[in-house]
């Protein structure tokens, strides 16, 4: 089973949750498909709180993790 983690999204008067490109590429799902969905709600973190930061491909290499 694949897990992903998106955000929930006011659309008219129902919620809607988008799936990842990457997910839908991999598990070859189409419109009007059916699938199964389990949900959870996650607490609240710093997830996302980065986004949009640029880290330069140089500092990477030069990091502890090679």
């Amino acid at each position: 089973m694949m897990e992903t983690i998106s955000k929930v999204r006011s659309v008219g008067g129902s919620l809607m949750v988008t799936i990842p490109r990457e997910l839908v590429k991999l598990k070859s799902i189409n419109e009007g498909e059916i699938v199964k969905i389990s949900l959870e709600k996650v607490k609240k973190s710093g997830f996302g709180l980065l986004k949009g930061l640029k880290i330069k491909e140089e500092r990477i290499r030069g990091s502890d993790f090679d």
